[in-house]
């Protein structure tokens, strides 16, 4: 597999996605809203809708690791991901999915057609093993990057859900996405590391609790 997805024209202006921001009504879409980064006000909100005007890429890496069963962290992360892969399946998004857990990261898809088999997958996603999210993020931005020279109307957006519980974040690859990190770390001692990996990754940074 690679960058080898086809999707059809379309390019968001800014960043911004005109035509779902154009709908004032109904339910809001927040995986969608949180992946265009941090709303500052009524009109960065963005809305469930039937079609869409542009085709989007959104490449979540999720970090299930063994410390992400405490305090039932990756339970939790599992709820917002089946949110975010029902609005990608809605909006006809294209979905590249590489999970962070045992010796090496292992892409689940690549830059496909957001389907409902997802749903499948992610009732079987456990933790466990040591955590290879330096090896994820420098293998997503290489295939993003990659992608980009084949699809360059192609809009990007990153999800990034982790604990940060890494040694050492130093040799953060650029990754030159915009999107949003989910800090998903819990309990009553805790290392505040997800805020500093989402500054080096120049990503947007939120709590899971906040969301």
């Amino acid at each position: 597999m690679g960058a080898d997805a086809r999707p059809t024209a379309g390019r968001l202006d800014h960043g911004r996605h005109g035509k779902a921001r154009s709908a004032q009504q109904g339910a809001i879409n927040w995986p969608g809203t949180l992946l265009g980064g941090r709303p500052q006000s009524r009109e960065d909100l963005r809305y469930h809708l039937r079609s869409r005007a542009v085709h989007e890429l959104w490449l979540v890496i999720v970090d299930a690791s063994a410390s992400t069963r405490r305090h039932q962290a990756l339970s939790d992360a599992k709820g917002l991901l089946a949110q975010l892969f029902d609005d990608a399946y809605r909006q006809r998004a294209r979905m590249a999915l590489l999970t962070a857990s045992g010796q090496s990261p292992k892409w689940q898809v690549q830059g496909l057609k957001a389907a409902q088999s997802l749903a499948r997958w992610l009732a079987s996603l456990g933790a466990g093993g040591g955590t290879p999210l330096l090896a994820a993020l420098t293998e997503a931005g290489q295939w993003l990057a990659a992608r980009r020279k084949r699809y360059p109307a192609e809009q990007q957006r990153l999800l990034v859900i982790t604990d940060g519980r890494l040694k050492d974040i130093a040799g953060l690859p650029a990754l030159a996405c915009p999107g949003l990190l989910i800090d998903i770390e819990r309990g009553p001692i805790r290392l505040g590391r997800a805020q500093a990996l989402a500054t080096g990754l120049q990503l947007d940074y939120r709590h899971i609790d906040t969301l």
